[in-house]
């Protein structure tokens, strides 16, 4: 290497350095930002979530691509569900057996997922402390509901959901247990706690002055209250339609258990009716085989009667020829 930073060739000639990558990807990241989301909108959300690793620019417009694309997938949920109820009839008895009841079941499994992921993200995300991390989730509820729409005769809702079940629960318990601890430190007034469970500070007119200044900084504010509360209600909501589910699938249950012993004891009735008519039957068979031989009995023996009255008769002719 010579002083001016230039490597010595074989030949013994200064080898200029390569030119660096990044500078290569300065035409793309130099595009307005939603030009920039019109180009990623060609890749799926997993590829998207990848892409966060470029640089701190690609990742705050990735972020924001993912925090959309949470929102786009509830819109078209709703959409799809809306479409879905206004096919099915209203009582609940005739939506059984109803061609759009797996459907139906489908985008319900589907919304409570979309709620337990709401409850576990959207939180952090309205503090703009994340995003919403797991793009391959998205990519599987579009999957989803493009596949509801696109056939008439769908598989059961276990089949359909597994893998949305699977990636969703995972993404869900690591986030919980590895990210949540990091992100409960950078919310508002995590700091505050932790100065005041600390360390004592010493008496004196500027211990009051800094305390009252760090509980006016780490107050949160109405808008943060008001976002705070909203969330709280969404919660409650998506809880109290949560119970109602699992009440409605309760009642399912009992409903069909009721059925199962209705139809078992009918299977019962049934079955000695019909044992009833098989010896009925076997009686009147016997009693017509019966009737069969004594009348075959009976033209024997009248037959076997007839030829002897006819052979009588010529007696009883000549007879009278001789009186006359």
């Amino acid at each position: 290497v010579t002083s001016c930073g230039r490597e010595l060739g074989e030949d013994g000639g200064c080898r200029s350095e390569p030119p660096e990558q990044p500078l290569q990807n300065n035409a793309l990241l130099g595009l307005p930002i939603v030009a920039i989301e019109n180009i990623l909108n060609f890749l799926s959300y997993d590829e998207i979530s990848l892409l966060r690793l470029v640089c701190k620019r690609m990742d705050v417009i990735c972020q924001r691509v993912l925090n959309q694309g949470f929102l786009k997938v509830e819109r078209y949920h709703s959409l799809c569900q809306k479409q879905v109820k206004a096919q099915l009839p209203r009582r609940e008895s005739e939506r059984r057996n109803h061609s759009l009841a797996r459907h139906a079941d489908i985008l319900a499994a589907v919304e409570t997922r979309l709620s337990l992921l709401n409850m576990t993200f959207m939180k952090y995300v309205d503090s703009n402390l994340c995003c919403f991390i797991p793009g391959k989730v998205i990519d599987e509820i579009y999957r989803v509901l493009r596949y509801v729409n696109s056939t008439r005769a769908p598989q059961r809702a276990h089949e359909v959901l597994q893998e949305l079940r699977d990636i969703s629960s995972m993404a869900m318990e690591y986030f919980d247990e590895k990210i949540v601890p990091i992100l409960k430190k950078r919310l508002p007034g995590a700091d505050l706690s932790g100065r005041l469970i600390g360390s004592a500070p010493v008496a004196g007119p500027s211990t009051s002055l800094t305390t009252m200044s760090l509980l006016a900084k780490n107050t949160p504010s109405r808008s943060e209250m008001t976002k705070v509360q909203q969330q709280v209600k969404v919660n409650g909501a998506s809880m109290t339609a949560l119970r109602r589910e699992m009440q409605e699938v309760r009642v399912k249950q009992l409903e069909q258990q009721k059925q199962l012993q209705d139809q078992e004891q009918k299977q019962l009735e049934q079955s000695q009716v019909i044992g009833e008519q098989n010896a009925r039957l076997a009686e009147l068979e016997h009693k017509l085989r019966e009737l069969m031989d004594s009348a075959a009995v009976g033209e024997s023996g009248l037959c076997l009667k007839r030829p002897r009255k006819c052979s009588d008769l010529p007696r009883h002719s000549k007879r009278l020829r001789s009186k006359k």
